[in-house]
């Protein structure tokens, strides 16, 4: 079996639900987990957001003017009467539940319920699409078996029990359709996975049923070797191992969350990326096979912040590092870059909501410096310490940009340059020309 997660864009309209249909066809027995339909996700938020802040006129507006658009994708996408009033009733029922969130209190739970209808119409719209066509489809409500605990991680052992019963209860089903992105949380209230989301759901229920393949199908032909919007004549990545593309994903390319290939991962089962538009196009294949003497691609990660510590106090010290890394831990705020000195520490962060708190409680252990606007640039591949050459080219290609920092030996698949993000085209132009 395999498992295929189409994105809102894939899902975006009538006709694009008509061509999700066609492929997942092709091949039988496939588990589809569907995202909401484009711009759906971003509509239901702002809904809710007019609920909290008490502008229920507003909340209303906007939930009717959702309601004509689906209203009107009914008609483009049933060719029967049938499936149609079939369709209408349930849509009507959603948002008439939606309307409902007008009276009382607002709640931000409530958010979380909102935005999970996204999921529940486009998953149930393209199942009675699939059975108005005669092809026997089970929709599987994800609330039924996807679950995460206190800490706000899978409960993969839920999963794995809840979702096999419900497939072998329904073995005739030619194809099986369920929601990505939402779950319960351990109080059984309705929440979301947030990392990666449908691609999340799709990578953890792959595993949980020891799928052939993940598929996670979008409107782009693959993992490219270079960012498209700075780059031209770039290329998608035939293949990346899956420490490569969590790299990749982690440092910009925004095609897969970093965390989302991990439970495929420790399963070992492959995941594939394609594109609905160009169904034709072999995509890129992400699995345990580690290809040498090649550098994959270059990703770029914007926003990014530089903190520089200098202490003599560090010089032959212990226990130096671990008060700086424990002020970081105590406002929650990630560390993605470290490089040290004898008597220096620089790190970058991309989230800066305790900058203020951080920078002060640092001061303690020496002279602290911040740098903003900066960027890092992430070359992949084979660059295991034994393979001479690739990182005095990478180096040499960077040769006009300035530097701030340089990280290489962490990972045997990554080496990264922090710069101004003012240089990044530049410098992802650059490694393009010298690289590929």
């Amino acid at each position: 079996m395999k498992v295929q997660k189409f994105g809102g864009t894939s899902v975006g309209t009538p006709q694009r639900m008509k061509e999700v249909a066609r492929l997942v066809q092709k091949s039988p027995g496939n588990l589809v987990v569907l995202s909401a339909m484009s711009g759906t996700t971003n509509a239901l938020l702002e809904i809710a957001d007019y609920f909290a802040k008490g502008n229920r006129q507003s909340a209303s507006a906007l939930i009717g003017k959702l309601h004509s658009t689906y209203m009107a994708h009914i008609e483009q996408l049933y060719s029967t009467l049938e499936a149609q009033e079939q369709t209408r009733t349930f849509l009507n029922n959603i948002f008439d539940r939606l309307l409902a969130y007008a009276k009382g209190d607002f709640t931000p739970q409530m958010e979380k319920e909102i935005v999970s209808y996204g999921e529940i119409m486009s998953t149930n719209m393209l199942a009675n699409y699939f059975n108005e066509q005669g092809v026997n489809t089970v929709l599987l409500n994800a609330l039924d078996f996807m679950r995460i605990d206190e800490d706000k991680e899978p409960d993969v052992n839920y999963l794995r029990e809840h979702i096999t019963p419900l497939i072998e209860a329904n073995s005739q089903a030619e194809y099986f359709i369920t929601q990505g992105f939402i779950c319960l949380n351990h109080l059984g209230e309705i929440d979301n996975l947030q990392r990666g989301g449908s691609d999340y759901t799709a990578s953890l229920i792959g595993a949980a049923i020891k799928a052939d393949l993940i598929e996670i199908w979008t409107d782009i032909d693959g993992m490219h070797n270079n960012d498209p919007r700075y780059v031209e004549n770039t290329k998608p990545v035939h293949q990346l191992h899956f420490e490569e593309a969590a790299e990749l994903a982690y440092f910009g390319a925004k095609i897969l969350h970093p965390t989302c290939v991990l439970p495929a991962k420790a399963a070992g089962i492959p995941v594939k990326l394609l594109n609905t538009m160009q169904p034709d196009a072999e995509g890129t294949l992400i699995n345990n096979q580690f290809q040498h003497n090649q550098i994959k691609a270059v990703a770029a990660k914007d926003d990014i912040t530089a903190i520089k510590i200098v202490s003599s106090r560090m010089l032959l010290q212990t226990g130096f590092l671990r008060k700086v890394f424990e002020i970081f831990e105590t406002y929650h705020t990630p560390i993605d870059m470290v490089t040290t000195s004898e008597v220096g520490i620089s790190m970058t962060i991309d989230c800066t909501d305790y900058l203020a708190n951080i920078t002060d409680d640092l001061k303690q252990y020496g002279i602290v410096e911040v740098d903003r606007e900066m960027c890092i640039i992430c070359v992949v591949g084979d660059l295991r310490s034994q393979n001479t050459g690739f990182e005095s080219t990478i180096t040499n290609a960077l040769r006009n940009i300035p530097i701030r920092m340089i990280s290489y030996g962490g990972s045997n698949h990554n080496i990264s340059f922090l710069i101004h993000q003012d240089d990044k085209q530049a410098a992802l132009q650059a490694l393009s020309a010298e690289l590929f």
